[in-house]
């Protein structure tokens, strides 16, 4: 397995509502990532629970994982942020995470 300590890659975790997550991946790919994997989630924050028809509806979310170079985060956060109206109350939100070892995408090891 090719895997090697990380010392400038960090992991954007976008939370958003479902139909979203291509919105966001292309932001970030637009502020310099190169790509996002779009995984199917469910809400339980204070915004999620729906009513219809007496039932509670707890909508699905798509969680954008982006994996970016350090010096990267503060413009795609900010493309991600707009992209996604994270400013806006219930949309969603985003948050950074360090990375201790990549495995798998050894390009991203060369930049």
């Amino acid at each position: 397995m090719n895997e090697a300590l990380n010392r400038n890659h960090k992991l954007l975790v976008t939370i958003v509502k479902k139909n979203t997550g291509s919105k966001i991946v292309q932001a970030s790919k637009e502020a310099g990532a190169e790509g996002g994997t779009i995984l199917i989630g469910k809400g339980e924050g204070i915004h999620e629970t729906k009513k219809f028809l007496g039932i509670s509806v707890e909508p699905e979310k798509e969680v954008v994982l982006t994996l970016i170079s350090e010096e990267k985060v503060d413009a795609v956060i900010k493309a991600v942020e707009k992209a996604g109206r994270l400013d806006t109350p219930g949309t969603g939100m985003g948050f950074v995470v360090d990375v201790q070892r990549i495995a798998g995408i050894t390009h991203l090891l060369q930049q």
